[in-house]
């Protein structure tokens, strides 16, 4: 990507394949696509804006995660939001949704609007926290979700991540409760019973290597109850990181039947297996566990036709420590947000299975409407805002850990080749990544 003198607010980007279709002009100006197509460089507004050959790149909106872990407050030793959020950047991301397992944990009104504010400095995405189910995670009683969907940072999904609302009627409340606000209960589907002390997927691969399993159907039973109990509130349910074939299958009769359920998959569950489990690496070591070859396979398919709704990193970065150390000690999580685009064009994308436009889908349009964030996701039309991506879809790189942005350097893919590279993002019209480097942005609360 070449580029010519800078305008401060004004890009005209030349020849970029919109969705990965034909050859096209964007220009972006005052924060919004201000034309697209011939129109573009005779805009009033393309005189003096920087221009940009976007040739062989493709444009896409800039993708939104419903399932980042950027850890402030109170852990700051493994992540914050601005070295999360510089790594969402990088990775083409215009919005993250940030879980709310930090310490103190996001489960009321003034933490959630601590991290939107955090994340409104730092300006490199828009930070949209997700609020905690219960009280401190603790699985007993229901947080305050309504002062949190109420609060500047208007919170709509709800999540206990790392810990499954496990009790059926806790659970139906919840779901009673954010019905009233349009809001989602973003469930961790893992019955605790059937997975204590679990290290690794439960079959032939943890029997040889002697780790206790964690088994399919503590995933599925837990799947399984959840959509019913949706069906019977008439509320909206999504699945994280859904990991199995069987919670495929439940979650295709699901939505068969009307419930209204979405579900999510990480890049690490579209290409890596329990096989690297053989290793002892800790790296590896992720909840819901590394699976067998045909849930990979599954997991693909069900994001190929539309079972499985999008793609959600889970990026869950941990200081080396926690990684650098005996498998049965060492914490589960992997980063994601860099390599997300790169797994998915490998798996989805040069597989046949999806196309770009397939993929905006999953990684962007989707999630904003689940996220019921309104100015995500948008299509690259005029008079939409300027959050957009450009991809090198033939560049190849070497997964480096100590190269990325993010704090965390448990990459699951270090010293692997993928496919595609960001060129830039522009999270509303400013630039926070410029051929392929990061940009310091404004700050957002600075924008328009």
């Amino acid at each position: 990507m070449t580029s010519t003198e800078i305008h401060p607010e004004a890009f005209l980007i030349r020849g970029a394949a919109l969705l990965g279709g034909d050859p096209s002009d964007l220009l972006l100006a005052d924060g919004e696509i201000a034309a697209v197509g011939p129109d573009a460089a005779a805009h009033p507004r393309a005189a003096g804006a920087r221009e940009i050959d976007a040739a062989g790149l493709v444009a896409l909106p800039g993708m939104v995660d419903l399932h980042t872990h950027l850890r402030e407050p109170g852990r700051e030793d493994a992540e914050t939001v601005e070295t999360g959020t510089r790594a969402a950047a990088r990775g083409g991301f215009t919005a993250v949704h940030a879980m709310a397992n930090s310490n103190p944990v996001a489960d009321t009104a003034g933490v959630v609007e601590q991290v939107w504010s955090l994340g409104r400095r730092s300006g490199w995405v828009d930070v949209r926290p997700v609020g905690a189910v219960t009280v401190g995670l603790a699985g007993e009683r229901l947080s305050e979700l309504g002062a949190m969907a109420e609060s500047r940072a208007g919170v709509r999904v709800f999540s206990d991540d790392g810990i499954c609302v496990s009790d059926p009627v806790l659970m139906r409340r919840a779901l009673e409760y954010v019905k009233g606000f349009d809001g989602v209960i973003a469930q961790h589907a893992q019955e605790p019973r059937l997975t204590e002390g679990a290290q690794m997927n439960e079959g032939e691969v943890s029997a040889v290597l002697g780790l206790p399993g964690w088994p399919a159907v503590a995933e599925e039973s837990i799947i399984a109850r959840d959509v019913l109990l949706t069906e019977h509130v008439g509320s909206r349910l999504h699945v994280c990181h859904v990991s199995t074939a069987g919670s495929v299958d439940i979650i295709r009769w699901a939505k068969a039947r009307g419930i209204a359920v979405t579900a999510e998959v990480t890049p690490h569950h579209l290409l890596l297996t329990e096989e690297r489990v053989r290793t002892y690496d800790p790296v590896y070591k992720v909840n819901p566990p590394l699976r067998r070859e045909a849930d990979v396979m599954a997991l693909r398919e069900a994001l190929a036709d539309g079972t499985i709704d999008i793609v959600g990193t889970d990026h869950a970065p941990h200081p080396d420590e926690a990684k650098e150390c005996e498998w049965a000690q060492a914490a589960m999580g992997m980063t994601g947000l860099e390599t997300a685009l790169s797994v998915v064009q490998h798996t989805m994308i040069e597989t046949g299975m999806m196309t770009w436009a397939d993929f905006a889908r999953v990684t962007s349009t989707t999630p904003a409407t689940i996220g019921r964030v309104a100015d995500q996701g948008r299509p690259l039309t005029a008079g939409e805002p300027a959050n957009v991506v450009l991809v090198d879809p033939a560049h190849r790189w070497t997964v480096d850990p100590g190269a990325m942005a993010t704090m965390g350097r448990n990459s699951p893919f270090a010293g692997m080749e993928l496919p595609g590279r960001v060129e830039a993002t522009f999270y509303r019209g400013t630039p926070t990544v410029l051929d392929a480097e990061l940009n310091t942005p404004r700050a957002a609360g600075d924008q328009a």
